[in-house]
């Protein structure tokens, strides 16, 4: 095995020939062990290339070098996440959040929900994390669009309990110290949606609108709103701008998964004709 300077030297060889500037993103002077703070260093030197190879395996050594440190079980899985190897992916995440279930707990839950689509078991970790944490606390999914808080609400949605995540998300979004997400108000509006209570739909869609119009859903439920209120002049105003959003990029999408309650192209135009019959 090469020590562990060569090893520097060529791994940073080989990201200067692709052009790529190193940032470091973790402290490695809160590792006494000298063993551990290395190995620290090279997942530093890794974490942004994941899925390269010599990232890859400078992942192993971070993990040769100290096998305590969760982060470096955490980061070589998610190549294999985002490939849909999830069997690679939970042998390593499970590692993690058996080292250290305090910070890798939320995060693989967040994944279960927003790649496995195990919502069940998402909750768990959710709520394992929970009673690790005050009832104040702020977590964010990891790409950021979404507060735990949140995510715990739709898990309880997809697995039918529609009154619970609709407690969930309006105690969230009232919280004087949360700023609401990309998402929030429109979750809200589909959940009251889906118990036809359109009144309060059609305020979280028009929230949703204002605090941040850049998507076509919104318009979209508002449409099927107005056309149940018998004003079809506005329903088709509605899904002619839902569809010029669409067609224009602005919807919810995700580089890798489907998002929840996401509206596609073809319902939009197969609604759109209906109306227009």
């Amino acid at each position: 095995m090469e020590s562990l300077k060569k090893y520097y030297h060529k791994f940073f060889f080989i990201l200067t020939l692709m052009g790529i500037v190193l940032k470091a993103q973790i402290n490695c002077n809160t590792f006494n062990d000298e063993s551990c703070k290395k190995a620290c260093e090279l997942v530093n030197l890794a974490e942004p290339y994941q899925g390269y190879k010599q990232s890859q395996l400078a992942f192993d050594e971070a993990i040769e070098l100290c096998p305590s440190f969760d982060y470096a079980y955490r980061e070589k899985s998610v190549p294999y996440l985002k490939r849909g190897d999830f069997i690679l992916w939970k042998k390593l995440i499970d590692k993690a959040v058996e080292l250290n279930p305090r910070n890798n707990l939320a995060y693989r839950g967040w994944c279960k929900y927003q790649f496995l689509r195990d919502y069940r078991a998402a909750l768990d970790d959710i709520e394992s994390f929970e009673k690790l944490m005050d009832d104040n606390y702020i977590e964010y999914s990891q790409n950021g669009d979404y507060s735990l808080k949140i995510v715990k609400a739709l898990c309880y949605k997809m697995l039918g309990d529609t009154s619970k995540a609709i407690n969930i998300i309006e105690g969230q979004v009232s919280r004087k110290d949360y700023t609401p997400r990309l998402f929030d108000y429109y979750h809200l509006g589909i959940l009251y949606y889906e118990t036809s209570n359109y009144n309060k739909a059609k305020k979280y869609f028009e929230k949703q609108i204002r605090n941040n119009d850049y998507y076509a859903e919104p318009y979209y439920y508002l449409a099927q709103i107005y056309k149940k209120q018998n004003n079809k002049p506005q329903a088709i105003l509605l899904i002619k701008k839902a569809l010029d959003y669409y067609l224009t990029d602005k919807y919810m999408k995700d580089p890798y998964t489907n998002i929840v309650d996401r509206v596609y192209e073809k319902q939009m135009i197969f609604f759109q004709k209906n109306l227009e019959n």
